[in-house]
C-alpha cells in the first residue's frame, strides 16, 4: 500500500480482475442488441456462447480483484485483534471542516446515491418484467424477496470485509459487483434475474454501512453526527430520484432491461471516484501502518506531526472485554457493547416490520378505515411530502441536542403512531384528518429512525469492529423486512389492529433498551466513546 493508502496491495490482480468483469458484462451486449428487433423482448432466447463465457469471467474477475485488495495476513490479524500500535486523533478531531472533508462528503453522497438507485429500480422493472416473463404478482414479488435477502447477507459480509480489507477496498468490491450484476438486463429467463438480484442486493446492502463507517472515522468529532445523518438522508433521496429519472427517460426507449444495465456505468463511476476516497486513517493505524495513516491525515489536517501516540492526556481506547475476550461479530453481543447492540438490533427488526410490512399494506388497510382506494394513494403521497421536513429536524436534534436521545425519541414516536393506528382500528374511527395525521407521523418517525440507526452504530463500535457492527445493524432492518414480507404473504397485516400492536411492542422494547444503555456520541471523539463504554 502506498503512503496515503491510494494504491492496491496487488494492483495487477485488481485491474486484471476489473477488466475481466467489464469484459464479462460486455459479452452480453450482442444478445441485448438483438432485442432491438423484437422491441427488447428477449424471453425464451437461447443463451449464446459469449454469454456463458461472460458469466464465467465475472466471478473469476471478482476473485482476482478481491485478491488484489487483500492485505497481508499479518495485517489482517492485527486488524482483527485491534491491538496494533495506534495513534490518537485529537488534532484531526479538532480541525474545522475543509476542502478535503467536503470532497469526501460529496463523493460518498454520490456513491450512496448509486447504491440506493440499484435496488430502487426494482419497483420500476416489476411491471415490464412481469409482462415479458408472463408471471403473476406473487411470483414477481420473489424478486424483492431475493433482493432483501441479498442486502441482509451483504450488510454482514461487507462489514466484515471492511474491517479486514479496509473501508475503501469494501467500497471498490461493491462497485465491481454492481458492474457484474448488470448482466441481468440481458437475461432471457426469470430465474437468472432472481440470482442476479440477490447478488445486486448483496453489493448494495454492503456499501451503505461501509460509507457511514468511513465517514465516521474521517470527519472531525464536532461535525461527525450531523454529517452522517445528512449523508443518509441526501444519498437516499438522490438515489430514488435517479432511479425514477432513469425509468422515465430510458425505459420507454429500451424497456425495463436498461435499468439493470446501468450497473455498468454507475459502478464504473464509483471506481473512477475512488481516487478521491482515502482509506480510513484509523483503520490504517489499527493495522500498524502508522506512516500511511499519517500520510492520509496530512490531507485533512495539514500537520501530520500533530497526530501523536498515546499518552496520559490521550490514552488509547480500552480493550473490548479484558476478562472474557471475544473475537469477530460475537464481540458485538457480549461484554460492553452487548446492551446497545441488542437494543439496536431489536429496533432494526421492528423498523423492517413497520416499513416493509405495515406500511406496504397500509393502502389496503386504509380503505377499511373509510378511505377511497385512489384517495389512499394520494394520502400516502401527501403524508410522505409532509414527512420530508422531519429529516431536517432529525439532523438538528442529532447535532444540537443528543444522538441517542434523538434516536429514542423517534422510536417512541414510531411506537405512538402504531398505537394510534391500532386504536383507530379497534374503535372503528373513520376520520380522514386523523388518518392523515397518523400516517404522516408514522412516515416521519420511521424515516427519522433509519436516518439515525446506522450512523449511531458507526459511532459506538471500536475501529476493528466498526464495519462489522454497522453491517449487522443494517442487516437487522433488512431481516425485519424479510420477516414483514413473509408475514404479509400469510395475511398477517390484514389484521390491522393486531399487526400494529405487535410491531409497536418491539419498537417500545428497543426504546427502553437504548434509553438504559445508550451512550452520548455528540461532539465526542471516537476514542472517548470507547473510553466511556469501559466505565
Amino acid at each position: 500500500m502506498k503512503a496515503g493508502g491510494f494504491s492496491f496491495h496487488h494492483p495487477v490482480a485488481f485491474w486484471l480482475g476489473s477488466a475481466l468483469i467489464v469484459a464479462g458484462v460486455l459479452a452480453h451486449m450482442p444478445m441485448f442488441l438483438m432485442g432491438r428487433h423484437t422491441h427488447w423482448q428477449m424471453v425464451g432466447m437461447p443463451m449464446t456462447a459469449e454469454m456463458w463465457l461472460g458469466m464465467g469471467l465475472i466471478p473469476l474477475g471478482l476473485a482476482l480483484a478481491c485478491y488484489g485488495l487483500m492485505p497481508r495476513i499479518a495485517q489482517m490479524r492485527a486488524a482483527l485483534r485491534g491491538d496494533a500500535g495506534q495513534l490518537h486523533f485529537h488534532v484531526a478531531d479538532g480541525v474545522p471542516l475543509n476542502r478535503e472533508h467536503w470532497k469526501l462528503v460529496v463523493v460518498l453522497v454520490i456513491a450512496l446515491a448509486v447504491d440506493v438507485m440499484k435496488p430502487a429500480t426494482l419497483g420500476f422493472v416489476m411491471p415490464g418484467m412481469s409482462a415479458e416473463y408472463e408471471i403473476s404478482k406473487p411470483t414477481a414479488s420473489l424478486l424483492a424477496l431475493f433482493a432483501l435477502t441479498g442486502t441482509t447477507v451483504g450488510s454482514v459480509v461487507w462489514g466484515r470485509i471492511g474491517d479486514l480489507f479496509g473501508r475503501r477496498a469494501a467500497i471498490l468490491l461493491g462497485a465491481l459487483m454492481f458492474i457484474g450484476t448488470a448482466i441481468c438486463g440481458a437475461m432471457p429467463e426469470f430465474e437468472w434475474n432472481l440470482a442476479m438480484c440477490f447478488l445486486m442486493g448483496a453489493s448494495a446492502g454492503g456499501l451503505l454501512p461501509i460509507a457511514f463507517t468511513l465517514m465516521a472515522e474521517t470527519v472531525p468529532a464536532a461535525h461527525r453526527g450531523w454529517l452522517l445523518v445528512a449523508l443518509g438522508g441526501i444519498g437516499t433521496s438522490a438515489g430514488y430520484l435517479l432511479a425514477a429519472g432513469a425509468a422515465a427517460t430510458l425505459e420507454p426507449l429500451f424497456s425495463w432491461r436498461v435499468l439493470w444495465l446501468l450497473g455498468l456505468p454507475t459502478g464504473a463511476l464509483i471506481i473512477f471516484l475512488d481516487r478521491y476516497i482515502p482509506e480510513s486513517p484509523r483503520f490504517l493505524s489499527n493495522m500498524g501502518l502508522a506512516h500511511e495513516a499519517r500520510a492520509v491525515l496530512r490531507r485533512f489536517t495539514g500537520d501530520a506531526a500533530g497526530i501523536e501516540r498515546e499518552d496520559a492526556a490521550h490514552p488509547a481506547p480500552p480493550a473490548l472485554d479484558e476478562q472474557h475476550p471475544v473475537r469477530g461479530a460475537r464481540a458485538l453481543l457480549h461484554g460492553r457493547h452487548a446492551p446497545i447492540s441488542w437494543g439496536l438490533l431489536t429496533c432494526g427488526v421492528a423498523w423492517g416490520l413497520a416499513n416493509f410490512g405495515f406500511l406496504l399494506w397500509l393502502p389496503v388497510n386504509l380503505t377499511e378505515l373509510g378511505v377511497d382506494p385512489k384517495a389512499a394513494s394520494a394520502l400516502l403521497a401527501k403524508s410522505a411530502l409532509w414527512a420530508l421536513p422531519g429529516i431536517a429536524v432529525v439532523i438538528w436534534l442529532y447535532h444540537r441536542w443528543s444522538s441517542f436521545r434523538s434516536l429514542v425519541l423517534f422510536i417512541v414516536l414510531s411506537t405512538l403512531s402504531l398505537l394510534l393506528f391500532a386504536a383507530m382500528g379497534a374503535l372503528g374511527l373513520r376520520s380522514e384528518a386523523l388518518t392523515t395525521a397518523a400516517t404522516a407521523l408514522l412516515l416521519t418517525s420511521i424515516s427519522g429512525v433509519i436516518a439515525m440507526l446506522i450512523p449511531y452504530a458507526a459511532e459506538i463500535y471500536p475501529v476493528h469492529l466498526r464495519g462489522t457492527g454497522s453491517g449487522v445493524i443494517a442487516a437487522s432492518s433488512k431481516a425485519g423486512g424479510i420477516l414483514g414480507a413473509g408475514l404479509g404473504v400469510l395475511g398477517f397485516f390484514s389484521h390491522f389492529t393486531l399487526s400494529a400492536l405487535l410491531i409497536a411492542l418491539p419498537m417500545a422494547v428497543s426504546a427502553v433498551m437504548l434509553w438504559r444503555s445508550g451512550i452520548e456520541t455528540r461532539g465526542h471523539r471516537l476514542e472517548e466513546i470507547q473510553a466511556a463504554l469501559s466505565r
